[in-house]
């Protein structure tokens, strides 16, 4: 038994060799005073050398250790999460460059009074976040709006920054083609739709709450908003609500961003005089690129993740926390779920990247939530939720980190006024502890399955 536990342990060295080396780089250029510290040495570069560590651990013959690893990478639902990948990433890009984004940023901002502007601008970031599923693009097209009418009310740059920065994360968590979305629906086995409609019921109230907090804060505002100048046209935010509709309707998720490339590219050929087909096709390269690392990413650490899995290195992760579960059987399945976000939270701390957190916990959290029978759409929403609310209040995080350069400020003048995240977290927990999930059929309660 001993013997057994050692090697177990041994399994996860190259896991702790690729925290080390991440988290350690990152606080060596955040100590030499390095812009983007945590994000000069790609998580798909620092995994290299895990690589190669549990392929060497491994005690099977080099051609056998090489099999495990590709078996990982070529794992369906890590193929299927690669295609969405390009999809989401095409239909982001084609949305952006015809104007989707700046049109609905501009319609939600347009008539707005002085006192509304905090919220509304927290609207309009959630909005556009969940259009375009990437909290980064979102914050890169807002913010040089945030802090030009910051700056004409007089208001918080901090406080202006932190409301944009919560919104957007509204929809990195709830949008149905945000990378954690998909990373969370394909690990967990289930549908991006059903994800959605059990995330929102913890989102939604959450965003209501954050409303009713900004609005209090920007009560005293006085003043007229400066917006950013352009034209846009309704046609231009067809793409998205088309997209947002079909998803909900349980279109395929392949069919509904091959549409919505589509019906982009040819709201932009319409309304733009420049935009060409071939401008569409750039376009999509561009947008396949945009997804390029944690494609690369995805691939890298499902093949580590296989040899650590060979080996039993998280069975060792998974079964501590089973010891922990069993030990509380009242509320298994509650300790279970809280095992998931305190998984994936930590991987998120670690990595400052949500997407690569529920990747890297993906194995152990799936098991966890497969051995203690929580659905499929629960324990996705668990652990994209988590990742999303401490990303968002990291100091050293790529969102905070580019809010703080576009405003100028430190970052850490920031993270305090991320009401959104908090209040997620606090809802989170709630979620854990009082939300009521659907029975899971088994034989004896369905005739045909006996």
């Amino acid at each position: 038994m001993q013997s057994t536990t050692i090697a177990r342990l041994v399994a996860l060295c190259p896991l702790v060799l690729f925290f080390g080396l991440f988290l350690g780089c990152g606080l060596y250029f955040s100590v030499t005073g390095k812009e983007n510290a945590f994000y000069q040495v790609s998580s798909s570069v620092a995994i290299l050398p895990s690589i190669i560590l549990a392929i060497l651990l491994c005690k099977e013959r080099f051609n056998r250790r090489m099999d495990i690893f590709l078996e990982g990478v070529s794992d369906t639902n890590i193929m299927v999460m690669v295609l969405i990948y390009l999809l989401a990433g095409a239909f982001a890009a084609v949305l952006q460059s015809t104007g989707g984004v700046h049109a609905i940023v501009h319609f939600s901002l347009n008539f707005i009074s002085a006192e509304a502007t905090l919220p509304v601008l927290f609207l309009v970031s959630a909005l556009v976040s969940t259009a375009i599923g990437t909290s980064m693009g979102t914050i890169a097209a807002i913010g040089p709006i945030g802090v030009g009418i910051a700056s004409s009310l007089g208001l918080s740059l901090p406080l202006t920054m932190g409301v944009l920065v919560g919104g957007a994360m509204f929809g990195d968590n709830l949008s149905l083609i945000s990378d954690t979305s998909i990373a969370a629906t394909q690990i967990h086995g289930c549908t991006p739709q059903e994800k959605f409609n059990k995330n929102l019921k913890v989102a939604l109230p959450t965003m209501l709450v954050t409303v009713l907090l900004i609005s209090l804060l920007g009560s005293r505002v006085s003043g007229t908003p400066i917006l950013a100048e352009g034209d846009y046209q309704l046609i231009q935010c067809l793409p998205y609500f088309m997209v947002l509709v079909f998803s909900l309707s349980g279109v395929n998720v392949f069919v509904v961003l091959t549409l919505g490339i589509v019906v982009a590219g040819i709201v932009g050929v319409l309304t733009i005089p420049t935009y060409t087909f071939l401008t569409v096709a750039h376009n999509i390269f561009d947008g396949y690129k945009s997804m390029l690392e944690i494609l690369i990413f995805s691939l890298l650490i499902s093949g580590l993740g296989a040899l650590i899995k060979y080996q039993g290195g998280f069975s060792l992760i998974t079964g501590a926390f089973e010891k922990w579960i069993l030990s509380k059987k009242k509320i298994q399945k509650r300790i279970a779920e809280f095992s998931m976000a305190i998984l994936v939270s930590f991987t998120d701390i670690c990595t400052a990247n949500n997407t690569t957190s529920i990747i890297l916990s993906g194995e152990m959290t799936r098991e966890i939530a497969r051995k203690n029978n929580v659905a499929p759409d629960r324990s996705a929403t668990i652990v994209d939720l988590f990742s999303c609310v401490f990303q968002g209040i990291l100091p050293y995080g790529a969102q905070i980190l580019m809010a703080g350069s576009l405003a100028g400020i430190s970052p850490l003048s920031i993270i305090v006024h991320v009401h959104y995240c908090y209040l997620l977290g606090i809802a989170g927990v709630g979620f854990i502890l009082f939300g009521q999930e659907r029975k899971c059929i088994t034989a004896a309660d369905h005739p045909v399955l006996q």
